[in-house]
């Protein structure tokens, strides 16, 4: 068993807002890495969170835009807003944009080493907005470790 102690353990706490242009997957790695590198932390985690019930965030292919694109039908198939849905409040997609946030992720964790996120060599971190009008989405980032 490996046993790690240290008295330098920190706790930074920053946020990334995202302007969407409506439906689909916007790359938001650097944006996260550039704030691992503000704070300084080695080593440790980033715990990314997005403060919103109509978009999530995703880890996946980040070099062949066409996967992204096969995940952005793939959904619009899965949660169709021709379905019969009571909640409309703010137009037909408001309801499937909150069933594709609870069949999605709102949050994800990365290891840091040595400065760096940890992601496989085609792994990228999405917003994925899932409302066809522009928003100004809010990621609350919690970056932990020494």
């Amino acid at each position: 068993m490996l046993v790690c102690q240290s008295k330098n353990m920190a706790v930074h706490h920053d946020r990334v807002e995202v302007g969407t242009n409506g439906k689909g997957t916007y790359e938001i790695t650097d944006a996260i890495q550039e704030k691992i590198d503000k704070c300084g932390v080695r080593n440790g985690t980033v715990t990314i969170f997005v403060q919103h019930t109509s978009c999530s965030l995703t880890l996946m292919e980040n070099a062949a835009p066409a996967a992204r694109r096969d995940l952005e039908r793939f959904m619009e198939e899965l949660v169709p807003e021709s379905g019969n849905y009571e909640h409309d409040d703010e137009g037909p997609d408001d309801s499937t944009a909150h069933i594709r946030m609870v069949l999605t992720r709102t949050s994800e964790t990365i290891p840091i080493v040595d400065g760096r996120m940890q992601l496989g060599t085609w792994q990228g971190i999405f917003l994925f907005e899932h409302r066809r009008a522009p928003h100004r989405r809010k990621i609350s980032l919690t970056i932990m470790g020494e």
